[in-house]
């Protein structure tokens, strides 16, 4: 199967084709068989080698968090996912950018066609990260006000329209050119953190989530300028939620502040509550960009990520597959069912 590798930490420049084996599966675990992926922060943070000390990586590595497909083999105890099923998927520890991807049976979801393939893979892993930092870690209640940084990212996008429809008050900071857009999901308030200095224009919060990484960070506390300032808007007892620097979580308590690094750990009742949200709730999924799945257009997608001027989500989406493909697979590899 084709696969899209990065070869070492660095830019754009680091990925590679490289053919590998279809993965054979446990069994709890499904194969799927990937129709989309897409450019996460985390599969950022790892390709440039900022997470290198909390998530080292072996090399050639297969990015990609984000998957949406069809499964086409199972494990023989998995109960929740069945050959043709269409799912969305979180890979922990990547591996999206591939034709095949094996997956844990507690890291997807079954989906319906309401959703096209773009649309599903943006709300896989982005979906489930801003639902488990603002309810499990954030333990967000209605009438609170929370800080969502970045709120025309892929996280952010969707963080804002949880946190309204939970019934928040909420905040958010992008550019100039993105504010019609976070208005229209729900936020009450936008910074435009390229020329306002946020912690001296807002009013005390009860919750920050913050998915933007200081370039630079102190060498002893290891946090940063913007970090300090998360938790200078914060009220007593306040929760401060990061997705992009685990230090946080070992800092020295301040205030009764709660800092905590949201990991993602998809489960059942999650996805059952996640998905049911979308399917009774309105949700605007916005998809920035679609790119082909190549060397190049995976190339092409994170150099436009890294511009950091994308709206929602960058979709990496294979070619049309043919209907026969799915037996094709269990004959080849005898994992219809294991």
């Amino acid at each position: 199967m084709k696969t899209v590798v990065i070869e070492n930490y660095g830019g754009s420049e680091v990925f590679a084709e490289q053919e590998r084996d279809i993965p054979h599966i446990s069994d709890t675990q499904v194969l799927v068989e990937m129709r989309a992926t897409t450019v996460s922060s985390a599969d950022q943070l790892i390709r440039t080698g900022a997470f290198r000390h909390f998530m080292p990586v072996q090399f050639p590595h297969v990015l990609g968090v984000d998957i949406t497909g069809i499964v086409v083999a199972t494990g023989s105890k998995v109960t929740r996912a069945q050959i043709g099923d269409r799912v969305i998927a979180v890979s922990r520890t990547g591996g999206g950018y591939a034709e095949h991807v094996a997956v844990e049976e507690c890291d997807l979801a079954v989906i319906t066609q309401s959703l096209s393939d773009t649309e599903a893979a943006s709300v896989s892993a982005s979906g489930m990260t801003a639902w488990q930092a603002l309810f499990h870690y954030g333990k967000l209640q209605p009438g609170q006000r929370i800080l969502i940084h970045a709120g025309a990212g892929g996280v952010g996008h969707i963080a804002i329209q949880l946190a309204k429809q939970h019934g928040a008050y909420v905040i958010t900071t992008a550019r100039a050119h993105n504010h019609s857009f976070v208005l229209q999901l729900g936020a009450d308030e936008v910074i435009d953190y390229t020329t306002t200095d946020f912690a001296e224009t807002l009013s005390p919060v009860d919750v920050v989530l913050d998915m933007v990484r200081d370039p630079v960070v102190d060498k002893v506390t290891g946090i940063g300028a913007t970090e300090l300032k998360n938790y200078s808007i914060l009220k007593n007892n306040g929760t401060f939620i990061s997705l992009v620097n685990p230090v946080i979580a070992t800092q020295p308590l301040i205030r009764g502040i709660d800092a905590q690094f949201a990991l993602i750990s998809p489960n059942a009742n999650d996805w059952e509550a996640f998905i049911q949200w979308i399917q009774t709730n309105k949700l605007d999924i916005h998809v920035d960009n679609v790119f082909p799945f190549t060397r190049q257009g995976v190339a092409e997608a994170h150099k436009y990520y890294d511009t950091r001027n994308k709206r929602g989500k960058i979709v990496i989406q294979r070619d049309a597959i043919t209907d026969n493909l799915s037996s094709i697979v269990a004959q080849e590899t005898g994992m219809s069912h294991l």
